[in-house]
């Protein structure tokens, strides 16, 4: 009887395992093509300045691989490990070096911070509590959302209204660099066909004026041996454009890897080219795979 037991214990588990093979999650890639090794690639990874994620805002898997990528980083650098995230304004800064230092409590930060995403306890408050814990630095890079929508709406001109306090959250070398050719920008207007609206290059500057921005914060609270682990939806890191863009423009030289998220389907219609130059690292996920609420 016992022996029988365990037979179907056995064959439960088999068949367990089996499904779950047959019904993967997602799918860790390197940019040839081929099935990458999780351990491999963090230390791949952990030997560059920077390490770019872009994520699916809403994706599960994005945020769970951000967590476990950041535990796994922070046993090769330790207190030399850095995080920043495009989900946090710089002008929330003060107020995440307040938390992170243990001023107060979480009840008290959250109606401080400004434009707090939907999805903030779900996603990214696990990245925010392990930097907490391990006294790390966590860096709100991103342009307060105000003056992105100023410069939605007059372009490059609305930061002639502002002031010098303003100024210094937005990215400093914006009117130097832009270039709406580039292709993350310039895609933005291709990619609506007949349709392009008239304010299409403001539209442009704004999308940059983040770029710049997080960029120029990422660069800013970056030392010498650091690892800056950011993470930013995958359109401001992908084929390193948007945001890489602007640091090898503001600061060439640097090491700058990146890893990104794709859906099963874009990632079977993907060119040979496209797998390679996307990222360095690619999280295949399931079509159908449940979505967080932002």
């Amino acid at each position: 009887m016992k022996k029988i037991i365990l037979s179907l214990i056995a064959i439960i588990i088999l068949t367990n395992l089996t499904f779950a093979q047959g019904k993967p999650a997602y799918q860790l890639y390197k940019n040839n093509g081929k099935s990458a090794n999780y351990d491999k690639m963090i230390k791949d990874l952990a030997k560059s300045d920077m390490v770019f994620f872009g994520e699916y805002h809403t994706n599960p898997i994005s945020h769970w691989m951000q967590i476990e990528m950041a535990k796994s980083f922070y046993e090769i650098k330790g207190e030399k490990l850095v995080f920043g995230a495009e989900m946090f304004e710089n002008g929330n800064q003060l107020v995440m070096n307040e938390y992170l230092a243990g001023f107060y409590e979480e009840k008290k930060m959250m109606p401080e911070m400004t434009q707090m995403w939907g999805n903030y306890k779900t996603d990214y408050k696990p990245l925010v509590e392990f930097a907490k814990e391990k006294n790390l630095r966590f860096i709100a890079t991103n342009i307060p959302r105000r003056y992105a929508s100023m410069i939605n709406k007059g372009g490059m001109d609305a930061l002639k209204k502002l002031s010098p306090e303003a100024r210094a959250m937005i990215g400093p070398d914006l009117e130097k660099y832009f270039d709406p050719t580039v292709k993350a920008y310039a895609e933005m207007a291709s990619k609506m066909g007949d349709h392009v609206p008239p304010n299409m290059l403001n539209i442009q500057t704004a999308q940059a004026a983040k770029d710049a921005t997080m960029a120029h914060f990422s660069l800013e609270n970056f030392k010498k041996d650091d690892l800056l682990f950011h993470m930013d939806g995958s359109y401001h890191s992908n084929y390193d454009q948007g945001i890489i863009w602007w640091i090898n423009k503001i600061q060439p030289g640097l090491d700058i890897k990146s890893i990104t998220t794709v859906m099963q389907s874009e990632w079977d219609e993907m060119t040979k080219e496209e797998k390679k130059t996307i990222a360095e690292y690619i999280i295949v996920v399931a079509d159908n795979m449940t979505q967080t609420k932002r």
